[in-house]
């Protein structure tokens, strides 16, 4: 009996040692790197050559600072160049590293009843306003969603969901904010990488691309962890260092669906 029980003590002792040395790290990200399948395709190739395992919490660009200003996060993979910047003022982030881009797009049926075909995104956002076609909002305080206020502003509008009918702001992630402007006929902006992997287009076309104030910026910012003493900060270093590294950006660069490419690396001082 008293063979079993050290038996057993000893086995114990190995699965806590086991899982004390399991390597792991939380990354707070947007929908959009896991909804385009990015990160299916990036982190297995970072566990083969590190052993650091990731666990990703995939959720708007606020809600996934709003997580690492918890302690809740040991990496941030965002796309909101103001709030980022934010963040690391207020001391809950160490530097802002840009990583890679790509665009957003101005979704909507091919029949265009607004008629906002174009490069444009200001005259296509004046004109569904003025002719108040259902637009739907992401609404949730994401990056996309920051964007998109952000260009009402630049149209001179300001828009209201409790007010303006026409324009239905969901609370939700990339993808079913897609099905809902698929299934009302409605516009939307997107990012591009969620648009091509989004699989119920249902007769939906890309409408607006190629304005300059379309572009989408992604970084990382490690969790400060004075202000956080939990971080991850090392294996968390490790994981930004490998996205930012030559072989990195050519694993994000090499990433298709369709024969497109989704994310463009930009790594360095040249990112905006």
């Amino acid at each position: 009996m008293r063979k079993i029980l050290i038996g057993l003590v000893a086995l114990v002792a190995l699965a806590g040692s086991a899982l004390a040395q399991e390597r792991f790290i939380t990354v707070a990200s947007t929908t959009s790197t896991e909804q385009s399948g990015l990160f299916g395709y990036l982190l297995p190739k970072f566990t083969e050559r590190t052993g650091i395992k990731v666990h990703v919490v995939a959720l708007g660009t606020g809600q996934a600072l709003d997580l690492a200003r918890r302690g809740d996060a040991d990496v941030v993979f965002v796309h909101d160049v103001e709030a980022e910047e934010r963040f690391v003022a207020e001391g809950h982030g160490l530097a802002r590293h840009p990583v890679m881009y790509n665009d957003f797009i101005l979704v909507g049926p091919a029949a265009d009843p607004a008629g906002v075909r174009g490069k444009d995104i200001v005259r296509a956002l004046q004109a569904i306003r003025q002719g108040m076609f259902p637009f739907v909002s992401r609404g949730d305080r994401s990056g996309t969603h920051q964007a998109e206020l952000r260009l009402w502003k630049a149209a001179g509008m300001d828009v209201n969901p409790a007010v303006d009918r026409w324009y239905r702001a969901v609370g939700q992630g990339m993808g079913p904010a897609l099905n809902i402007a698929v299934a009302s006929n409605a516009y939307v902006l997107s990012d591009r990488a969620t648009w091509i992997s989004f699989r119920n287009k249902n007769g939906f076309v890309v409408l607006v691309q190629g304005d300059s104030r379309l572009f989408n910026q992604y970084s990382l910012i490690l969790v400060n962890p004075a202000k956080h003493p939990d971080t991850k900060a090392a294996l968390g270093q490790q994981f930004i260092d490998f996205l930012l590294s030559p072989e990195g950006q050519r694993d994000i660069a090499s990433y298709q669906l369709e024969g497109q490419q989704l994310f463009h690396p930009n790594a360095g001082p040249e990112a905006r």
